[in-house]
C-alpha cells in the first residue's frame, strides 16, 4: 500500500551508527560490505566496521554527513551528502575495481553538492521517505549556497534511475563497471546523473 509514514527527517547522531551501516550497505548493493570484509582483522565482522567508519567524524561516510529519516524512534532512512569541491587525485585504474567507475565519475562532480548515498529500510518503501530524504538533501545544499546536485547510480538498478529522473535528474556521463562482486552481481554502467537548483539549465 502507498501511504505515508508518520516520521520526521534530523541530523543523524553517533549513536545511529548500525542503521547508517546499514542503509549504505543498501545504498551501495553490498560494495560497501565487501570492502568492509577485506579490512577485517580477526574477530572483527564487516558490519563492525562499517559502525566504526559511520562513527568518525571526519571522511565522507561520516554521521556529519548524513540526514537520518526517523520514525518511532528508529531511522528508517538515510541521505549522505556532502560539497564536492576537488576532484579525487586517485587513478581509478589503481583502486579496487568495484569502486573504480565511482571515482571516475566523481572527477567529473567538482562543485556540486554530492549525494553519496540514499537508502530506506523495507518498512519504510513506497511511502514517499525517499522523496523526502532527497528533498532534504537539495535544502541542505541550497543553504550551503550550491545549485547543482550530483549522485551515482547503477543503470540496472531501475527504480532508482526512475526515483532520481522524476526528481529532475538527469544522465550526464557514464562509465562501464568493472567488478560487482555481491548480488545481483550488476553489469553494465554507472551513471552520473545531475541536477540544476537554479533557474538555469543543468
Amino acid at each position: 500500500m502507498n501511504t505515508q509514514i508518520t516520521q520526521r527527517i534530523r541530523q543523524a547522531e553517533s549513536s545511529d551508527a548500525e542503521s547508517l551501516a546499514k542503509l549504505i550497505d543498501l545504498a551501495g548493493e553490498g560494495i560497501p560490505n565487501w570492502l568492509w570484509t577485506r579490512a577485517c582483522v580477526e574477530g572483527q565482522t564487516p558490519l563492525e566496521i562499517g559502525i566504526e567508519r559511520a562513527k568518525r567524524k571526519n571522511g565522507g561516510f561520516s554521521y556529519t554527513n548524513a540526514l537520518v529519516s526517523v520514525a518511532g524512534g528508529t531511522p528508517i532512512g538515510m541521505v549522505l551528502s556532502y560539497p564536492i569541491t576537488e576532484a579525487p587525485t586517485e587513478n581509478p585504474d589503481d583502486l579496487p575495481p568495484p569502486i573504480a567507475p565511482f571515482v571516475a565519475l566523481e572527477k567529473l562532480s567538482v562543485n556540486t553538492w554530492f549525494i553519496n548515498a540514499l537508502a530506506v529500510f523495507a518498512t519504510g518503501q513506497n511511502r514517499g521517505v525517499g522523496s523526502q530524504l532527497l528533498a532534504a538533501a537539495e535544502n541542505l545544499a541550497r543553504t550551503n549556497g550550491f545549485n547543482k546536485m550530483s549522485i551515482q547510480v547503477y543503470a540496472q538498478n531501475t527504480g532508482a534511475v526512475r526515483l532520481y529522473a522524476r526528481h529532475g535528474y538527469t544522465q550526464v556521463a557514464s562509465d562501464p563497471v568493472r567488478l560487482h562482486p555481491s548480488p545481483p552481481y550488476y553489469t553494465g554502467d554507472v551513471l552520473l546523473l545531475m541536477k540544476s537548483l537554479s533557474d538555469e539549465p543543468a
